[in-house]
This record gives structure tokens, sequence and C-alpha cells, in this order.
């Protein structure tokens, strides 16, 4: 017998051999979440996409405001990393709006937040002190939900769809949504939802805010729910033919996809039907309902969560404000204030906040000098908040500077922040891995602390 024919004779040739290695990968590599007691159960990440300026948030600092047009002192920004006014005359520009007291717990929020500032301010945990290590808004936005500045790494949602699954049957367990408004808007690709290594069931589905969530939702005339099933169990028995042989991952992820596919069929339509909502909510987010804006985003958010999703994912396009900024600021602000704080109001009152981790804020900040009359980005210090799924409200962590170009104290990094989410969802982020390629990798890296001064 030749070579050739005995191999392809023996267990299907060489590929056979490619395949036990890579099915014996995708069943050793699988750590599961250590048995932690977890403090929540879903996460709703809000993502102002594009770098909202903390000095125009929640980071008031009187001293820029007396240093407005002088040259900004060469000891903070001398070596630094400067995205666009690299090599050009820096000058300090002063804080654009008002801050004031906000809640028992007197927060300092921005005039442009009213809706937060007297809404929530008793219920979050403003951050003071991210810090993040990308420039430039694309690799930034990767390295916040990949926890890695190379492209094609999971996601933090598909990491925790992953390690916890999804309470919900009808429903992907990780959900984005989109909308834009208020300023230059930076795209945002779909790989940043992406399972990576990860099976492909654990990828992110993007519903789409107007219109059909989901193109081909309903069956096209002449197709009954009956017929589409009929469809779905004779691809689903072909695949798992296929499946009998070469046992292959991707193909148990077509099978599953499919099914979710035809339950999405039904529940994708009641999910986006507002007609059981009542009007003081709609009035409470702002939104006639799914309009394709932020506050439709969120009251959809509030409903997937209460439908057992997982993770769900909001970003808003709209803060990349390299000029105007006061006005442009402003007016971004006002797209998602109210829808902002009406989220966790809602979910406060319907007693799912407790069980919900709600994170806002965007993939960098913004520079106190000045670009024209805006900012530059910036990633030595920026601003976020956090509230509910065992958050301690009313807090503000961290610090910077007297200008805010640098966190100095209780630094929070991007590690950091995924560390805690995790550990808040019940997982050990350093023993939560995934074998790849004969590494075993996790959302953290090497990196990441539990920061356990903002948990109850």
């Amino acid at each position: 017998m030749c070579r050739r024919a005995f191999l392809s004779r023996s267990g299907l040739g060489v590929g056979a051999f490619a395949l036990r290695s890579l099915l014996e990968s995708e069943s050793l590599g699988a750590a599961r979440p250590s048995p932690l007691p977890a403090k929540c159960k879903q996460v709703v990440v809000l993502c102002m996409a594009g770098g909202p300026s903390h000095l125009e948030t929640f980071d008031e600092k009187p001293e820029l405001e007396k240093l407005h047009g002088q040259p900004m002192p060469e000891s903070f920004t001398q070596g630094q990393q400067i995205a666009q006014l690299q090599g050009k005359q820096l000058k300090v520009l002063g804080p654009q709006h008002p801050f004031a007291n906000y809640g028992e717990s007197g927060q300092r929020i921005s005039a442009v937040l009213p809706y937060i500032a007297r809404g929530i301010a008793d219920d979050i945990c403003i951050i003071r002190s991210m810090q993040t290590e990308q420039i430039n808004h694309d690799p930034a936005h990767t390295f916040m939900n990949t926890g890695s500045i190379i492209s094609g790494r999971p996601a933090m949602g598909s990491w925790v769809t992953y390690g916890l699954g999804s309470e919900g049957t009808n429903l992907p367990g990780f959900v984005v949504l989109t909308s834009v408004g208020g300023g230059q808007s930076q795209p945002i690709a779909a790989r940043q939802w992406h399972s990576g290594f990860l099976p492909g069931r654990f990828q992110g589905v993007r519903l789409r805010s107007a219109g059909d969530p989901v193109l081909y939702i309903n069956n096209p005339p002449g197709v009954t729910s009956q017929r589409q099933r009929d469809v779905v169990d004779t691809v689903r028995n072909l695949n798992e033919i296929g499946n009998q042989t070469f046992h292959d991952p991707e193909l148990e992820s077509r099978i599953s996809q499919y099914e979710m596919a035809f339950r999405m069929q039904m529940s994708v339509p009641e999910l986006v039907d507002l007609s059981d909502e009542p009007q003081h909510v709609l009035d409470l987010y702002g939104t006639r309902g799914a309009d394709g804006t932020f506050a439709g985003n969120c009251l959809l958010a509030r409903r997937l969560i209460e439908r057992g999703v997982r993770f769900v994912q909001l970003y808003h396009r709209g803060w990349d404000h390299h000029g105007g900024i006061k006005k442009g600021i402003a007016h971004t602000a006002q797209l998602v204030d109210q829808a902002s704080a009406a989220l966790v109001a809602d979910l406060k009152q319907r007693g799912l906040l407790d069980e919900t981790l709600v994170v806002w804020g965007g993939e960098f900040g913004r520079t106190p000098m000045a670009q024209g009359n805006g900012r530059d980005h910036h990633i030595k210090a920026f601003s976020s908040w956090l509230a509910g799924g065992g958050i301690r409200p009313g807090i503000t962590y961290g610090a910077t500077d007297e200008l805010g170009y640098n966190a100095v104290e209780n630094i929070f990094h991007i590690h950091d922040f995924h560390a805690t989410m995790l550990h808040l969802l019940g997982i050990d982020h350093e023993k939560f891995t995934y074998r790849y390629r004969g590494r075993d990798f996790r959302l953290t890296d090497v990196h990441g602390r539990v920061t356990r001064d903002i948990l109850l």
C-alpha cells in the first residue's frame, strides 16, 4: 500500500490528526469560572464612543480655569504621548461648563448632565482615574473591549457569555445596539463584539435600532412558521450527520445558531413591541420607542435584561469633539443624559439594579490643552461611572492632578475594570482562561486587579 492510501484510510487521513488536535484544544481549554459568590448576573455597557471629555463631565478642575489660555506647563507634557497636538504650541483650555454638588452624597457633576446629576448621583460610583493604552479610536475601542491592542481577540461580552451562558433561551446572550448624534462620529466595526478564538456562538449580535431589528426576521409571503421549522430541522439534521464524522465545534455553533435564529423570529418582534410599556415609562426615557435613538436603545436594553440576556452593549457615536467642544458636548450629552439616568432608575424600581452592573464611559478622555476650541484624545486620565451589581453607590473613586492630565490616585486601568467586572459576576479573572494555539488566554492577559474599594 502506498503512503497516500495508508494515510487516507487511517481515520480520514492527515486532516483527522489536525482535527483531533483542535477538538482536544476545544475540550481542554475551556477553564470554567471559579465558584465565587456572584454579586451580579448581567451587564449593560453604555459606550460613549469618541471619548467624552472628563473635564466637562465628571472631573472639575478650578486650576484649569485659572490657567485658561496660558501655555501648558512642560512638566506635564514633556515626553508624553499626544495624538494630534504633537509639535504644536500647547495652551490650556479651561472647563467649558460649571459643576455643582448633587444628591446627598454631594457628587460633583457638570451642568451638561442634569438628569444623571439630579436623578442618580447617589446611585453611581464615579471613577476619575481611568487609564488606557491606545490613543486612537479604533485601537482604543479594541483595548476597552478585548483587553488587548491586537485585533481578533474575544470581546468582553463574548468572554462573559462563554463563562456564564445566558439565562434567556430565545435571545442571544450578547446583544449590541448602536446610535449616533451630537458630533463627529467615528465608525464602529463589528470586530468590537466578535468572539475571536472562542466558539462563534458567543459572538455579539447587533440588533438594528430602527425598522426590523434583524434582517429577514419575518418570513416572506407564503412561508409559514411550520415550513420554516421544517427547513431548520432539515438543516440541523444535515449538520448533525456531518458532525458525527467531523466533530467540528463550528458545526455545533452553526446548529445552535440556526435554532437561535428560529426562536428569534418569535422573540424579537415581541421584544420591540412597546405597546405594553406605559406612557410614563416612555416619558422617563424620553423616547417614542424603538426609534433608533440612544433613548430607545436604553429602553430596549432594559427589556433585554428582563429577558435574561447576559451582556448588553450600547454604543452612542458622537463624542469626538476636536473643535467646538462647548456646544458640542452639551448637544451630545443631551442625547444620552436622560436615558442613561432613566435606565438606572428603571432597573432600580424593578428590583433589577442589584443584579445588573451598568457601566458608562468612553474609550479615552480629552486633553487639558486646547485644540482650537476643542480637545484632543487623551489616555492618561478620564472618567467613567458604574452603578448597581455590587458597586458602592454615591462615591467618587480616584483622582487626577490639578489640571486633569494624569491619574494620580487609585489608578483604575482598563485591565482593572475587566478584573472587577468578572469578579462581580463570580469569575476569578486569573483562572478564567481559554487555551488557543498552545497558550492560555484570558481577558485581563497577565494584568488586572480587583478594585475592592468600590465594592459593597
